[in-house]
């Protein structure tokens, strides 16, 4: 009742092998080091008015942990000056919270215990710095 298919599908994998593959760790690498430089960014962003020790060491953690995930490519950063137009520190740290919180979850699924403790210490300090009404009220 049916004729057979003589061709291919077009959904088969087999025999695409010029198709370049990641694995599920190379995908998590990729997205940690998103997330992570992200907050790296945001990071830069609070240190450039008001540095802080606790900023910069942070910093320095996040350029290590985003430059193994890279294949030791550090990360390109932006000196950031102050700017009148600059939004508030509490938007900054509830953005760096957020981000934070990205970075623990995927550092979680790959199993990055290293990773895992620093975005759960740079939430816990950028939920600190913004205080806890601004974070929860979201």
């Amino acid at each position: 009742m049916y004729e057979p298919i003589r061709t291919k599908s077009v959904h088969t994998t087999a025999g695409t092998a010029d198709f370049p593959h990641r694995s599920r760790e190379e995908e998590l690498d990729i997205q940690l080091a998103g997330h992570l430089t992200a907050l790296l960014a945001v990071t830069d962003e609070l240190r450039g008015p008001e540095p802080s020790a606790d900023l910069d060491a942070a910093a320095e953690r996040l350029t290590e942990q985003i430059t193994r995930l890279r294949g030791g490519r550090p990360p390109v950063r932006v000196t950031v000056t102050a700017t009148e137009h600059a939004p508030r520190d509490s938007t900054l740290h509830l953005r760096a919270h957020a981000l934070a919180g990205r970075a623990l979850v995927v550092a979680a699924s790959r199993a990055d215990t290293a990773v895992a403790i620093l975005a759960a210490e740079r939430m816990d300090a950028h939920t600190a710095a913004a205080g806890t009404r601004t974070l929860t009220s979201r």
